[in-house]
């Protein structure tokens, strides 16, 4: 029996059935971002209607588009409430007419392979004759690189990452959207060279928000996409809306170059827009863009390809036939409609794009029972099978579609099963079909069962699975409980055990985004709970990472094993923070004389933790580190903060002293001392940069500014909370709980702040808060002796998981009655899944218990095996990790 949130009294007893500890129902009304699945090596996400699923990726594999949907009687019908297991995702919807369906998606465990389980029941008192119509695609492509951030999916023409189109697809599901082929975005109209491809602003100086804010971090073994104009000229160029009404209109000739651009005013895409021009190109037989309407992939573009117009929209590209001949005009026209774009050269068509459906990348057959699917540009080869009553099949597009036609008396129910397997062996993967299909329901129960082994291997030391375990929490506060066991969800849920055989790992996010990648910043969020589950784990990744360009970067790419994406300023905080939690939790301190990279660990860690050295400036004082005038290299979405800052300052302040401590142990003495010393004088600095009212200020070479945010609370108070005088310690936890603590959750900035108006990212701005940032600021507060104000945050803060775990965004939403809660947010391209969500069970060990190793302790692996803390509760099997 499923129950609801929080009903279930855990913790008393130890480690709580994983049922209890997995999520609730939830109404489509009360989630934004609808749950994901995952299986130890691959993740996807559920759409709005009840079976189909988007986002597909379990590297070599990934899906394009979505595996199509469920009609009941011609209809589809839109998921009505969710419930998410590990194991898999529960939708339901029942009809007036008394007709309950409810559908269960899962990845099975540790496998290729895809079921769904649907059921009809008659809750009515009058038999029902029921047709069942399942849409069948596989869009399945195999590619060992282009894993990065943005992660390259199949579209028809290619491989690329488009994250507006296909979310856009994902809106039609559920008959939520009736079109997505255009983009409601306004976006400027650009002549010439196109901007690098990606999530990212229009302009260089447009807003820093979550919904088109993120750069193109694309893997290093991904050749970079050609960018570049014609040489030649457009003239007459105009846009008309349906009514006639002109637009935009540029008069006179634009001369084209490869490396030019002409930008022109932003406007939105809508049935009936035309757009019109005259085209010359100088040469015959170049390739090059001519148009581009904004520049994300799915962006509306018009170039030639040796000579040829092409045409481009929504991650696909129609190529003609047509050769334009050089040095003389061409008539060139666009007609938008909500469906389709036509283009025409002198009144004549020459190109209209297609639904996704028509694919014409992969082909599909039936022939022995399974349907089979076959890329034609790579070795990706797909299956379905099927349990219980026989259908018919037929074509519908690049797939096809099964049909039932089944009799449901009252009180009884109709099961049908489905399989889908893939890989790149066509006889292998249609015989893994075919052998889930036959024993259909024990497939759904193995997997089950196999996530109920690893989660109790997770709490059992010296177990097959990790090469360390966690305590086992034991308390009467069930609030606790709930966080800390979900924390210890969110770390299993998050891992992979494919990507580097030998060497689980454990992702940052997903499903949308990055399903090989793992950020700096977001593993020391729960670096205490790392070290203890999986120490040899983080060993290897450590000198993994630790042999690359970590201070350009701010994560890793684990199947390439690249870098990644720009330079972040937590690097320094967050590389120290793992190595000095995995150091003194396992006792391993031969990991320091390791070389890696062209230096010991010890010298890289030295490195980190002294980086304040390297990056003092006489124009913010000389003392403390200046991160420089880049918000991206900071929280990205808060324009003002850069430059000196106090939480990355307060953090080199913990990192220096935790040096000291160490350079002592090594027989160091006149290092620890400078150390200290050094250490005290960023302390000092760092204390006059308090404001008061628990804000502090911000000194850039142009000016100061002040900010309330938690990044600041959090690490200064983990890091100062000895020198800080008692009048600071109360105002700075007052700001906390009177301004950032809302609805069972947080904002990272208060509302207040002058600048949060231009930050309302749910994630580091006044919208909400990221998933590490609770379990942050409950350490701080614990750090200024309001453990109780701790407590009690850490206790409600599973009610914003959104009956699943907690994203990387936690919006802030209020209801008809005016109350506040927290829900995952899914606008933008915030994910559905993300590793600092386990900040929380983090806290728990830190905060309550006070378990914060440092070199500065003067001793390593020093946890007992058990520990108990009066009003909290038991930890045992605590360690030290084998």
């Amino acid at each position: 029996m499923e129950t609801a949130a929080g009903a279930v009294d855990i913790g008393r007893t130890g480690v709580p059935d994983l049922a209890d500890v997995a999520g609730h129902w939830v109404g489509a009304d009360e989630i934004a971002h609808l749950p994901s699945l995952r299986n130890q090596q691959g993740q996807a996400h559920v759409n709005h209607d009840l079976t189909s699923l988007s986002w597909l990726a379990a590297p070599p594999f990934t899906f394009g588009y979505h595996t199509g949907e469920l009609r009941v009687d011609g209809v589809v019908p839109a998921a009505q409430r969710f419930l998410w297991k590990p194991w898999g995702v529960r939708r339901e919807h029942r009809r007036p007419d008394g007709l309950l369906l409810t559908t269960d998606t899962r990845m099975a465990l540790s496998r290729d392979l895809l079921l769904w389980r649907i059921e009809v029941t008659n809750e009515s008192d009058e038999a029902r004759t029921v047709e069942l119509t399942q849409d069948l695609f596989a869009m399945a492509a195999h590619a060992e690189a282009g894993y990065g951030w943005l992660y390259d999916g199949p579209w028809n023409h290619g491989m690329h990452h488009d994250f507006m189109a296909l979310e856009r697809i994902r809106a039609t599901t559920g008959g939520r959207a009736p079109h997505y082929l255009l983009s409601p975005a306004a976006r400027r109209l650009r002549l010439g060279r196109p901007r690098v491809p990606g999530i990212q602003r229009d302009e260089d100086h447009g807003p820093m928000l979550l919904d088109d804010a993120l750069p193109a971090h694309v893997s290093h073994d991904k050749e970079p996409e050609p960018r570049a104009g014609v040489a030649g000229a457009v003239r007459g160029l105009g846009v008309a809306g349906a009514d006639g009404e002109v637009i935009l209109r540029a008069d006179g000739t634009i001369a084209l170059t490869p490396g030019g651009e002409t930008s022109l005013d932003p406007f939105v895409l809508s049935p009936g827009l035309t757009i019109g021009f005259e085209l010359r190109l100088d040469a015959a037989g170049q390739s090059g863009t001519v148009l581009t309407h904004g520049n994300h992939p799915d962006s509306l573009q018009i170039g030639v390809e040796d000579g040829r117009l092409w045409l481009g929209v929504t991650g696909e590209r129609e190529l003609t036939d047509t050769a334009l001949a050089a040095g003389i005009w061409h008539r060139v026209r666009l007609q938008m409609a909500a469906d389709e774009v036509v283009l025409s050269l002198a009144g004549a068509e020459i190109a209209r794009t297609r639904h996704w459906t028509e694919s014409r990348r992969w082909v599909s057959r039936t022939e022995d029972g399974p349907v089979a699917f076959a890329d034609t540009r790579s070795p990706a080869r797909a299956a379905y099978a099927f349990a219980g009553p026989s259908g018919a099949l037929r074509a519908a597009g690049a797939g096809r579609r099964a049909t039932w036609t089944c009799r449901v008396e009252p009180g009884g129910s109709v099961v049908i099963g489905i399989a889908c397997a893939y890989g790149t062996d066509a006889g292998a993967v249609a015989a893994q079909a075919r052998g889930a299909a036959d024993d259909f329901e024990a497939t759904l129960r193995a997997g089950q069962d196999g996530w109920r082994r690893l989660w109790a291997a997770v709490f059992t030391p010296g177990n097959d699975d990790f090469s360390g375990h966690l305590p086992t929490f034991t308390t009467e506060d069930a609030g606790l409980a709930r966080t800390y066991y979900t924390g210890a969800l969110q770390a299993l849920y998050l891992r992979t055990t494919r990507i580097r055989p030998g060497e689980p790992v454990f992702l940052t996010g997903g499903p949308r985004l990055g399903p090989t990648t793992t950020y700096f910043w977001d593993h020391c969020e729960w670096s205490r709970l790392y070290a203890l589950l999986e120490p040899a784990g983080l060993r290897s990744w450590l000198l993994r990472v630790l042999a690359g360009p970590y201070r350009d970067s701010f994560g890793v790419e684990n199947l390439g094993g690249g870098p990644l994406g720009n330079a972040y300023s937590s690097t320094d905080y967050a590389l120290f923070r793992l190595i000095e939690h995995y150091v003194c939790i396992t006792g391993d301190l031969a990991l320091l004389e390791e070389t890696t990279g062209g230096a010991t660990v010890l010298a890289h860690a030295e490195r980190l933790g002294l980086g304040w050295r390297e990056r003092r400036s006489a124009a913010t004082g000389g003392v403390l580190a200046d991160f420089g005038a880049d918000p991206w290299q900071l929280l990205e979405c808060v324009p003002t903060y850069t430059g000196v800052v106090a939480s990355f300052n307060a953090a080199y302040v913990a990192s220096t002293r935790s040096l000291a401590g160490l350079y002592r142990r090594l027989g160091r003495p006149g290092d620890a001392e400078r150390a200290e010393a050094e250490a005290g004088r960023l302390a000092e600095a760092l204390l006059d940069l308090y404001a008061g009212s628990g804000r502090w200020r911000i000194l850039r070479p142009d000016g100061t500014d002040t900010i309330g945010h938690c990044l600041d609370f959090g690490l200064v108070a983990a890091a100062l909370h000895r020198e800080l005088p008692e009048r600071v310690r109360r105002e700075m936890a007052d700001f906390v709980t009177g301004r950032l603590l809302v609805g069972g959750w947080m904002r990272a900035l208060s509302p207040a702040d002058p600048i949060a108006a231009a930050s309302d990212r749910p994630d580091h701005g006044a919208a909400g808060a990221f998933a590490a940032w609770p379990g942050v600021t409950a350490h701080g507060l614990a750090r200024l002796g309001r453990r109780d104000r701790a407590i009690a945050l850490l206790r409600g803060l599973s009610s914003a998981a959104s009956g699943g775990l907690w994203g990387q965004a936690m919006e802030i939403v209020t209801g008809p009655d005016g109350t506040h809660r927290a829900r995952v947010a899914e606008r933008g391209t915030s994910v559905r899944d993300n590793i600092a969500g386990a900040a929380g069970a983090e806290a728990v060990l830190s905060a309550l218990f006070d378990i914060n190793p440092t070199f500065g302790t003067g001793r390593t692996a020093g946890l007992p095996a058990a520990l108990s803390v009066e009003g909290v509760g038991t930890l045992t099997h605590l360690g030290p990790a084998a």
